[in-house]
């Protein structure tokens, strides 16, 4: 896949007749758009780091199934010690970013739109992303009897999360290199592009009232248990199949004044990582417990076997893929060519991948000197 304001930000908005702006709610790959309000304080035991608590945020989709998973075995709290973890759930990106930039949360893993978007809005003094954690989970799933290649989807009705979210950005701009025209606002054009929220995105499939989706896991698998059909799988278009679907991010104020916090957070999601790959059953089954456990009820079998393999957990965050995402933004007319010199800071996770006898990742020329 090819590689990729003065004007207020405000989120899930445009402003009127602008420069092309950044959506405020170029949102990560979410399943809601309000953030949750429930927390969970673990108990810390051990020796006390340079913070008293870490205030932890994620989101409770399979992409974030290393904070999911890390956070239900204890493998966060044990690297902290005596630091205690707060985990705080949200819905949506802009929510994620706003409280970090509040100091509500030190730490998240979140999508790289919205990671984009805050780094850029702040003028890059607000956050840096630290890690990676998952590549991939994300499908565009048809109706099989309106849609049976690629060209069909030309004429028809496609839902994405969230105007400019990251995959409202990677589907305008697979419609961009077919050839096809469609008006990036609006939507409309030789694909009808439409603006649905995960949650009722099946609903509305099954309706009748879209033809497929651009979506991550697990609302994908959902449509597919509704008899939709798989017809591409995003990562097929990227370079090793691997793109940024989640990233750690922390505030700048925080990496400054915790780092050994930091560095252990970082600890426990590179042996949460590892866990997860070596355990993709009961990885799966802790990240599905945890959902229950968030959201009251957890996915189906069926559901969650059909997501969980299209995922990939590393540690790398895929840098230069952050930058293409950010070029397909500014191509489809929803961002100002952003300068992300700086975004990155991996010296923490090269140091802890290092002494895991692992090989150290690349910012892609995007890091602080």
């Amino acid at each position: 896949m090819p590689a990729t304001t003065r004007t207020t930000l405000r989120r899930g908005l445009f402003a009127a007749a602008a420069l092309p702006l950044l959506v405020g709610a170029l949102a990560s790959c979410s399943y809601g758009s309000e953030a949750k309000n429930d927390e969970k304080k673990v108990a810390a035991e051990g020796t006390k780091l340079s913070a008293d608590t870490v205030r932890l945020g994620y989101f409770p989709n399979l992409t974030h199934a290393t904070a999911l998973v890390g956070d239900q075995e204890g493998i966060f709290q044990k690297e902290l010690g005596g630091t205690t973890l707060r985990s705080t759930t949200f819905n949506a990106g802009p929510s994620e970013i706003e409280a970090l930039n509040a100091g509500s949360i030190d730490i998240g893993f979140i999508g790289p739109s919205p990671s984009i978007n805050g780094y850029t809005k702040s003028k890059g003094t607000n956050l840096r992303i630290v890690g990676g954690s998952a590549s991939g989970g994300v499908k565009l799933v048809v109706n099989p009897e309106k849609i049976k290649t690629l060209d069909d989807v030309k004429g028809k009705r496609i839902a994405t999360p969230q105007l400019g979210n990251t995959q409202d950005v990677a589907f305008l701009n697979w419609v961009a290199e077919k050839g096809w025209k469609v008006d990036s606002q609006s939507g409309k054009g030789d694909v009808s592009v439409l603006r649905t929220d995960n949650k009722i995105t099946p609903d509305a499939y099954k309706s009748g009232s879209i033809d497929g989706a651009w979506v991550p896991e697990p609302t994908a698998s959902k449509l597919v248990s509704e008899g939709g059909k798989v017809l591409l799988d995003e990562s097929d278009l990227w370079p090793d199949k691997k793109f940024v679907i989640t990233n750690i991010i922390v505030s700048q104020k925080f990496l400054k004044e915790h780092p050994d916090v930091v560095e252990a957070v970082l600890r426990g999601s590179v042996k949460t990582n590892a866990w997860i790959n070596a355990n993709p059953e009961k990885a799966k089954a802790s990240a599905n417990a945890k959902l229950k456990e968030l959201s009251g009820k957890p996915l189906g079998d069926k559901v969650i076997n059909s997501a969980w393999p299209s995922i990939q957990f590393i540690d790398d965050p895929l840098a230069a893929t952050l930058q293409a995402q950010a070029d397909h933004a500014v191509k489809a007319g929803l961002l100002k060519q952003p300068d992300l010199k700086g975004i990155y800071d991996l010296k923490a996770l090269n140091k802890v991948l290092k002494a895991a006898g692992k090989p150290e990742v690349s910012d892609a020329g995007l890091g602080v000197k």
